[in-house]
Order: C-alpha cells, then sequence, then structure tokens
C-alpha cells in the first residue's frame, strides 16, 4: 500500500546543532534564532531534523521536520527562511525542491552548511545572541558564525 506524501527511501535523523560559541538555535516569532538557552528555557532548543540526500547534501527542518530550512534570492541577497513543507516530502531529484538542499562540510569536530541552491552562502549565527539564524556569503568574517557542532540525538 502507497501512502501519499510519504516516501519510504528517506531517513529521518535528529540532530542537536550548536554553533563553536555554544548558541543553540530557537524559535521566536516564527524566525529561527541563535542563542543562549538556559534553565527552563532549555525546552526551547529546536533540534534539527535532518533526511540525507546524498553523502554531503541533506535537508533540514525543525518541529518535526514540517518547516524546512531554504535558500531564497531577496534582490542581490540570498535569505534562509522557514517553509511550511514537509521534509519527507521533498525530493533530491525535482528542480523546486533544491532550494531546501544544503551542502553538510565537516572539519574536525565542526560543521558548516552550504547551500546547494546557492554555493558559497553558508547557514550562519550573529556573534551576538538571539539574533536570527542567516546566511552569508563571507564565511571567514568575523561578524557571522558558520562552524556548528552537528550531534545526532539520541
Amino acid at each position: 500500500m502507497h501512502i501519499p506524501g510519504v516516501h519510504y527511501n528517506w531517513v529521518l535523523f535528529f540532530f542537536r546543532i550548536w554553533d563553536i560559541n555554544q548558541k543553540t538555535f530557537y524559535l521566536r516569532n516564527n524566525q529561527l534564532v541563535a542563542g543562549y538557552l538556559q534553565g527552563p528555557n532549555i525546552k526551547l532548543e529546536e533540534k534539527i531534523h535532518m533526511v540525507p540526500i546524498d553523502p554531503h547534501a541533506m535537508f533540514l527542518g525543525i518541529h518535526g521536520g514540517k518547516l524546512c530550512l531554504s535558500c531564497v534570492k531577496s534582490g542581490d541577497d540570498m535569505r534562509l527562511q522557514l517553509e511550511a513543507v514537509n521534509i519527507t516530502d521533498l525530493s533530491g531529484t525535482k528542480e523546486q525542491d533544491k532550494r531546501f538542499s544544503f551542502i553538510r562540510s565537516d572539519n574536525g569536530p565542526t560543521t558548516s552548511f552550504e547551500s546547494a541552491v546557492c554555493p558559497g552562502w553558508f547557514i550562519c549565527t550573529a556573534l551576538e545572541a538571539d539574533q536570527p539564524v542567516s546566511l552569508t556569503n563571507r564565511p571567514e568574517d568575523t561578524l557571522v558564525v558558520t562552524k556548528f557542532y552537528f550531534q545526532e540525538d539520541q
């Protein structure tokens, strides 16, 4: 029996993500932000739901994979946004789904995520806490953080 919208070849993994300055991701006013969560606020931490497309490319989502991270063009810039799409409905072969795909690069204990549709643009956090998670095309910039700890959640 085939259930529409279910892709039996996808495997969904759950990860914790935090930047090298220990800021974790959480949702505030429908926007993904990175900050220091302590005490009762720790429960606000968003787990990343990941579906691998190939050994290095993947889809990333939150809220049980119901909100997916995407890279979209905004003027001359690229913008990271959350889209209400079920992560298991995405296809690694469809051109319209490429905006949801990110390339994972591991460097020792840290990981960076480059947009597949916008090469050279990386997921980043600001140095200040409680700022939106975004994209940068200057990963060497000292005002942003593009290195993350990405640990499978048990």
